[in-house]
């Protein structure tokens, strides 16, 4: 049985709940100052269903898109997932990850490379950060142009706000590469991570280091493609709603909501894409209330529809709780060659 939550403990999860209703508190805020709130509604039914499907539908290239570079991320360290049970630890934890501040979800495929494959905790983990770190800087990229581009609207603490979030996310994870400072300050870090115990530091940082250099050729393309996906989701979504968008602009929309959404301070961006959506279309010539439409249709094709297809597979291939028999790690080893 579990200890009962100390006051203090209750008192920080609650703070953390109640941080998380910021989101949906800006976009109950954002609705009310719409003038013609009935435009968003309209906007909402009246999106042609085949382009939404096809966009929807895009989703299964994108998360294959991202398997295959976790698989390609464990292979740098001779670990052979086979791609039918990757596909379900990757849903399983997009599941709870969507639905936390953080992606801490991501966590959960830890726990099938130990079951599955006997592949110890400094390993996942290092496979899961160097995963992160992909998206991150590949993100980065994107976000300097968008910011570059809508520098008309991104003014003020918004803009500090998103160029600091593109300084943060490429300098900070630099400290894994630099010997000596790693080890000196992510020690504590990991030791939190992995309970208290700081055996396996070594193996992750080296876990880390090995993708690298030459492994980055194939994760860092594979990763810009599966953006690419995300960012043509966009350009359909908006053409569905009768929008006549550039790619080039819905790319760099969607790059700063993503980076925006990684606030800890609403589930999945809700109310922080559609905050700056409303503010960036009348740029473009569309209205405040196109600029929430075309972010509630982005939560619910990208993300909503990724919730519910995670949230089969948690149900289908639930995070184990303890190791494979040798007949079923066998079995699993057998399907990866």
């Amino acid at each position: 049985m579990k200890a009962p939550l100390t006051a203090g403990a209750t008192r920080r999860f609650a703070g953390r709940a109640l941080i998380r209703l910021l989101g949906p508190a800006l976009l109950a805020l954002v609705l009310l100052r719409i003038k013609d709130r009935g435009a968003v509604l309209d906007a909402l039914t009246q999106a042609a269903w085949a382009p939404m499907l096809a966009a929807t539908l895009l989703n299964l290239v994108n998360v294959h898109l991202k398997v295959v570079r976790w698989r390609q991320i464990l292979e740098a360290r001779n670990i052979r997932y086979p791609l039918r049970r990757a596909w379900a630890a990757f849903l399983s934890s997009v599941y709870l990850g969507m639905l936390t501040p953080g992606r801490v979800g991501d966590v959960l495929r830890i726990q099938y490379l130990r079951h599955d494959l006997d592949v110890p905790y400094a390993e996942g983990l290092a496979s899961i950060v160097v995963d992160r770190l992909c998206d991150l800087y590949v993100l980065a990229l994107f976000v300097a142009v968008g910011i570059v581009h809508y520098s008309p609207v991104i003014v003020g603490q918004l803009a500090w706000i998103t160029w600091g979030g593109v300084a943060a996310i490429v300098i900070g994870p630099l400290v894994f590469l630099v010997p000596g400072v790693a080890e000196r300050t992510l020690g504590r870090v990991y030791a939190r991570l992995a309970k208290g115990s700081t055996d396996d530091f070594g193996l992750f940082l080296a876990a880390v280091r090995a993708n690298m250099g030459r492994p980055l050729l194939r994760t860092i393309p594979m990763t810009a493609l599966a953006f690419g996906v995300n960012y043509v989701q966009g350009y359909i979504i908006a053409h569905s709603m009768g929008l006549e968008m550039r790619f080039f602009d819905a790319m760099c929309l969607l790059a700063i909501a993503s980076l925006l959404g990684l606030l800890p301070i609403s589930v999945s961006g809700v109310g922080v894409r559609e905050l700056f959506f409303s503010l960036v279309f009348p740029l473009l010539g569309f209205t405040p209330a196109a600029g929430v439409t075309f972010g509630l249709l982005v939560f619910f094709v990208i993300y909503l529809v990724n919730i519910g297809i995670g949230f089969v597979s948690f149900q289908l291939a639930p995070p184990p709780a303890a190791k494979a028999t040798d007949a079923e790690r066998g079995s699993l080893t057998g399907a990866a060659k």
